[in-house]
């Protein structure tokens, strides 16, 4: 089955707004450190990021056991958590056990006292289980904490701060609409649907190494509306079974999920999916090799900063510092991708046109909806590409020795990478009553994250000068790509790999393609057709699949106009597939983001095909702008959109295959189910409710009996 094909300029898009959010990249370069941390996003990004730094401190109270700054934390930022004496009870009771856990003689009367003014009044209106509860815990006068066997082991476990942490970050996160990045919902989502059609289909997942890393099995407590929202009206029941389903509730936990927004679905939506825990090292660190591979953030900085972090435990070359400092700046080039020399810029002697046009920045071409193909020839890594860097000579490359040579014309755009630093940024947080030990205590929770951060470094591809340069010169083949620089393009290519158009001719027909488009738009017939008859005529002969693309291209002498070649081809399409490519031949594999993204996405498609609906939720999550798709030029030819890219997706297409097999050995097809009137929701609805099953069985059970819901419910209850 064929590569679904991906927008990558929207997952850039979504990448930088994740990274922005999180403070992780700055926007600026300079020779030293800036002076504080602190984030300079817009004022409602950054509002929302303070939020998320807030919760995350109260959590981490929580966690360590610090009930008193926690609830310090509360009274200063979220008082209303404390008006909730449900909330308030389970925060006193936890205080009550951690001054018990110190085990001192004045700690124990703390405890008493806690019992006394604060515990105690709370049990008798917090709620109807609470007083039972709070003669329970008095146990814990009784029974040791090291006892295993005695009733109040929860209690004293560990794991119970952890859950109230959880607890109060959900009721906070919903409060203060403090919600995750988009980017950082949406792979929640789209791993959570992978597993769950992977599970469904019986088929292994081919990233399941990078999500059981990624999205962790723990939740989040959920937020419990208060007892006034439990008379609410009835919600529709559509709205019902979408949360249900899309976050795997029950039908009752998706009621009560909508009782705590009152209705709202898509709150409800956002609060059970930032329950989902992600794992934020990890998750940093491909946010952060995507960067790197995509040139959103500069490679020789991400360098230094790694060597920095490595160098209380490795020696690191003297020579290696100094050249990564004088690469504190990257930049992008007309011509090519260039690279700093000795920290010097000069003007670039290049012959490319500088026009505003050529050098408008790659990243502008968000929304035109250019997305990556998917190339028959391009090579993967289960064939010779991979091994053949050791054959290609960077020093070939004529760009790159321009821009030793010649410098540039404009400073890069492309970000500075600084990591996660919420223990730091933490102590910008007002702490109200905190002292300097308990703020200490809760640093060393925090410092975890930072060193993990640190470990990242290791993980980065960037481990040597020619490794650098060779993710230079893919940034260039791909910059000159995108400013539709084709014969720039084969130039380069050939100069630093003369084998690779003789195995990947689609590409060559796809360059000069741009070539001719170009000259067209330009007037030059002639030129046009010489390159024609040269290069697309000899190639579309040795591919017959090309001779019908041919045909269409030269319908542009029809339309000679300069909207026809930006909007009729897809350019950052090509661009991005040369990048892949050749990168492998230069040894560079793409980042493990782009498989996990291509696989979980093709299951998301798959998955709602057999639901036989929309995704009500692909709009909030951007998912709809990853699938967008234009491909007026290349959507004819089977052989050309073809994938071979990589075992991820043979993966992905194996799970589509086990789908359409597993429907035919059933004896009705997704076409014969769908001869129900897919309208009437108001018996697949009854099916889902009544029996509690997914919308793709619901159909499959009402295709067998006509539609009818009663006849199938009361099949399934004979």
């Amino acid at each position: 089955m064929d590569s679904i094909p991906l927008n990558w300029e929207a997952l850039d898009a979504l990448i930088i707004d994740f990274a922005r959010s999180e403070n992780l990249i700055e926007d600026s370069f300079s020779s030293s450190p800036p002076p504080s941390p602190s984030p300079s996003p817009s004022s409602l990004s950054s509002a929302s990021y303070h939020s998320r730094l807030i919760i995350r401190q109260i959590r981490r109270s929580l966690e360590v056991g610090d009930i008193d700054c926690a609830i310090d934390l509360l009274r200063l930022h979220a008082p209303f958590i404390l008006d909730d004496h449900r909330l308030l009870f389970r925060l006193q009771k936890q205080k009550f056990i951690e001054l018990l856990r110190k085990g001192t003689a004045e700690d124990r009367d703390l405890a008493i006292q806690c019992l006394r003014t604060a515990l105690a009044p709370c049990a008798l209106d917090a709620y109807p289980e609470a007083y039972e509860e709070f003669k329970h815990v008095l146990l814990a006068f009784i029974y040791d904490k090291n006892n295993q066997t005695s009733p109040v082991t929860y209690e004293w476990s560990e794991r119970r701060r952890f859950d109230i942490a959880g607890l109060m970050s959900s009721v906070l996160r919903a409060h203060m609409q403090a919600y995750d990045p988009v980017f950082s919902m949406t792979l929640r989502y789209l791993i959570s649907i992978h597993k769950g059609f992977c599970f469904h289909e019986g088929v292994s997942s081919p990233i399941s190494d990078l999500t059981e890393r990624l999205l962790l099995d723990e939740l989040d407590p959920p937020a419990t509306p208060k007892e006034s929202l439990y008379e609410a009206p009835p919600f529709d029941e559509v709205d019902i079974q979408a949360l249900a389903h899309a976050v795997e509730l029950t039908r009752q936990g998706a009621i009560d999920s909508l009782r705590f927004t009152k209705g709202d679905l898509f709150h409800a939506f956002q609060n059970e999916l930032c329950r989902m825990k992600l794992d934020l090292s990890v998750l940093d660190e491909l946010v952060r090799e995507y960067c790197i591979y995509r040139g959103i953030v500069d490679s020789g900085c991400g360098a230094l900063s790694g060597m920095q972090n490595l160098s209380s435990s490795s020696k690191v070359n003297q020579s290696e510092l100094e050249y990564c400092s004088s690469r504190n700046t990257s930049f992008e080039v007309d011509y090519a991708t260039s690279k700093l020399s000795d920290g010097e810029i000069s003007v670039s002697n290049s012959r490319v046109d500088s026009s505003p046009e050529n050098i408008a920045d790659v990243t502008s071409s968000q929304g035109n909806n250019e997305v990556e193909l998917r190339y028959a020839s391009e090579p993967t890594s289960n064939r010779e590409d991979c091994s053949t860097s050791d054959s290609i000579h960077v020093g070939n490359s004529r760009t790159l020795q321009a821009n030793k040579n010649c410098g540039i014309v404009e400073r890069s755009k492309r970000k500075r990478w600084r990591g996660r630093h919420d223990d730091r940024e933490l102590h910008d947080v007002s702490y109200s009553g905190c002292s300097k030990a308990e703020l200490s205590t809760i640093t060393v929770a925090s410092t975890t994250m930072s060193k993990e951060q640190q470990n990242l470094e290791k993980h980065i591809p960037i481990d040597s000068t020619g490794k650098e340069d060779k993710y230079e010169i893919v940034l260039g083949i791909r910059e000159l790509a995108s400013k539709r620089l084709a014969a720039e393009v084969v130039e380069e290519i050939n100069a630093l790999d003369p084998n690779f158009f003789v195995q990947n001719p689609i590409f060559l027909f796809q360059l000069k393609q741009v070539e001719f488009l170009k000259l067209v738009s330009s007037g030059d017939y002639s030129s046009a057709l010489r390159v024609a008859c040269t290069h697309l005529g000899p190639l579309a002969a040795n591919e017959p699949s090309l001779l019908k693309q041919l045909k269409e291209t030269l319908l542009a002498l029809l339309l000679p106009n300069e909207d026809f070649l930006r909007k009729g081809f897809p350019v950052n399409a090509l661009a991005n597939s040369l990048q892949v490519a050749f990168g492998r031949r230069l040894g560079i594999e793409e980042p493990r983001l782009m498989k996990l993204m291509r696989a979980t996405v093709h299951s998301h498609s798959e998955w709602f095909k057999l639901q036989m609906c929309k995704d009500r939720f692909e709009s909030l999550l951007k998912i709809d702008s990853l699938k967008e798709v234009n491909l007026p030029w290349l959507s004819t030819s089977g052989a050309l959109l073809k994938s071979n890219s990589d075992s991820c997706i043979h993966g992905s297409s194996q799970v589509a295959k086990s789908s359409a097999v597993r429907t035919s050995e059933d004896g009705s097809s997704p076409m014969q189910a769908s001869s129900i009137d897919a309208g009437d929701e108001n018996a697949i609805l009854k099916v889902m409710e009544f029996l509690a099953l997914p919308r793709a069985d619901a159909i499959h059970l009402l295709a067998q009996y006509n539609g009818n819901a009663e006849m199938v419910i009361q099949q399934i209850f004979a």
